[in-house]
């Protein structure tokens, strides 16, 4: 299993299922990668419809197969209603370094509610130290 880091960028999520009856909903992303979980920021009157653009990195260590994007409408005063999730296999960002703009499939209770579209980029901790190796190593000529 490799590790190094995952650049996920959460750029936008369309035909969302509206939890707010009387006004747009006010959705957020909750990223969870493992143990790791980073918050986007809530796209406030945005509806079904929200533009985030943000940038997260995570950790990849031994045991990270997938990335879970759980999707929620912020309510002022009351719990945050859920809207769905999308989970994302890593295998195809591990095996080719990365994933350009995607769309993924938003489900709730195994049905479909919208989906969300990001962009996945893998760096390898191994890929790292062989450059590293070879940029301090490589200019040696024998005389």
């Amino acid at each position: 299993m490799p590790s190094g880091t995952l650049d996920v960028v959460l750029i936008s999520a369309k035909g969302l299922e509206n939890t707010d009856y009387l006004c747009n909903m006010d959705p957020y992303a909750v990223l969870t990668l493992r143990t790791q979980e980073k918050k986007s920021s809530v796209a406030a009157g945005k509806g079904s419809d929200p533009e985030w653009n943000e940038s997260f990195v995570f950790t990849v260590s031994e045991g990270a197969s997938e990335l879970v994007i759980k999707l929620l409408d912020s309510d002022a005063g009351t719990e945050d209603d859920v809207v769905g999730e999308a989970t994302i296999p890593l295998e195809p960002v591990f095996e080719g370094g990365s994933v350009p703009e995607a769309v993924y499939n938003v489900v709730k209770d195994q049905e479909y509610c919208g989906e969300i579209k990001l962009s996945l980029v893998f760096r390898s901790e191994e890929s790292r130290g062989v450059g590293e190796e070879e940029e301090t190593y490589g200019g040696w000529n024998q005389s």
